[in-house]
């Protein structure tokens, strides 16, 4: 079959068929099949062709639209199709050569128009089926930040977000139905939130002000006291070394092997949204824990596995980087850690007693890599004086597979 562009997907507006190019207004006049939500099939109201309506999930759509290959079929989105789009999806079953898309301007490109604002210097952000606690990260003082809404409450549950984290004096403009005859803006501080019936289809602008309280900055090393822990926690200044040794890049996955408080898989997902981590802890006390932390420190999407490593490893995607904590004192982790990395992944293994370090020593003499000595010591009060206190020396190997 020839790869000509029998599939369509159409960007529509609020303004429906009058906003459409006559390119995509006859694709759709054409189509034997016209997919899209049921707001959108309103928008564009009857066609000669069949209408078939997003089913949830929408994936059960794919064998209708794939058993019409070769007949000219419509998809309808919202704005632009590969922006937080369905087009994403239909490319991942449908070769992008015999797919023809016909965007609008995006949500993210009305909101940024309407407000003034240099669209590369915003965050761009959906909370459209994902958690809220996602955005704070991007909350840095001075930030702009453009937020698809899941519904109409998701203002005010960002208004409420804001005053939780010191935050009250940033501002919040809501879109709502950007590009139709209903298009509105209204502005409010956080702390003066009280708008009612915003319209589900909406998109949140923030400015954000004000220091806020346990905003994570772009560097690894929180303070031990942001997160929750029982003690099991790889402290601030071995947590920036080690992260640095596992050097997280866009899109790698991390396995966190013991991972006590979850300190380093959750730093791993702030050093890019992109980035995942899987945290695998047996002590289910310890994964409630890790949950709490993952939630106030912005990366909900942390996947936590409970169970005791290795046999809590089978069957896991292959990483890209490995940590093991937890006193690492089953038999053969290492080596199959070791197996399960990627070319070039980075197994990174920190280690206080004598006992564990000599395993390390061990393994250093078998894979090569490096292994770090460190002592980290913080002033405190001696009598009516003070002196640097010294913490327990440890060692770190680290190594990268060929």
């Amino acid at each position: 079959m020839s790869a000509f562009p029998w599939l369509t997907i159409v960007g529509l507006g609020e303004d429906g068929l009058e906003g459409l190019s006559l390119t995509a207004r006859e694709r759709i006049a054409q189509a034997r099949l016209v997919v899209g939500g049921a707001r959108h099939l309103q928008l564009i109201g009857a066609t000669p062709g069949e209408q078939l309506a997003w089913p949830s999930p929408l994936q059960e759509a794919f064998p209708k639209i794939l058993a019409r290959r070769g007949e000219n079929v419509v998809v309808l989105a919202s704005g632009d199709p590969f922006f937080y789009g369905v087009g994403s999806l239909l490319a991942q079953i449908v070769p992008p050569l015999e797919i023809l898309c016909l965007p609008q301007p995006s949500a993210f490109s009305l909101a940024a128009s309407r407000l003034g604002w240099p669209l590369q210097d915003c965050a761009l952000v959906t909370l459209h089926g994902r958690a809220l606690e996602k955005i704070i990260p991007h909350l840095q003082p001075g930030a702009r930040i453009l937020a698809l809404s899941w519904d109409g409450d998701t203002p005010a549950k960002l208004a409420a977000l804001l005053r939780d984290r010191g935050l009250s004096a940033s501002r919040l403009t809501i879109c709502e139905a950007m590009g139709g005859p209903r298009e509105l803006l209204r502005t409010t501080s956080a702390q003066e939130f009280n708008i009612e019936g915003v319209d589900p289809l909406n998109t949140v602008a923030l400015e954000i002000f004000g220091e806020g309280a346990r905003i994570p900055p772009k560097t690894p090393g929180l303070p031990d006291d942001w997160f929750e822990h029982d003690g099991q926690i790889t402290k601030r200044d071995m947590r920036a070394l080690t992260l640095a040794q596992l050097a997280p890049r866009p899109r790698d996955l991390l396995w966190d092997v013991g991972a006590g408080s979850g300190s380093i898989s959750i730093e791993w997902l702030l050093t890019d949204p992109s980035t995942r981590a899987i945290a695998i802890e047996k002590n289910p006390e310890r994964c409630a824990r890790i949950k709490r932390n993952a939630a106030n420190l912005g990366v909900p999407h942390l996947q936590l596995l409970e169970g005791e490593a290795p046999k809590a490893l089978t069957g896991l995607e292959q990483p890209n980087a490995i940590f093991i904590g937890g006193g690492f004192t089953a038999p053969g982790l290492i080596d199959l850690c070791w197996s399960a990395l990627k070319p070039r992944g980075r197994l990174v293994v920190n280690a206080v007693t004598l006992e564990s370090q000599a395993d390390l020593y061990a393994a250093h003499s078998r894979l090569g890599g490096d292994l770090v000595q460190t002592q980290f010591a913080h002033a405190d009060k001696i009598g009516r004086f003070r002196g640097f206190r010294p913490a327990m020396p440890s060692v770190q190997w680290s190594v990268t597979k060929p």
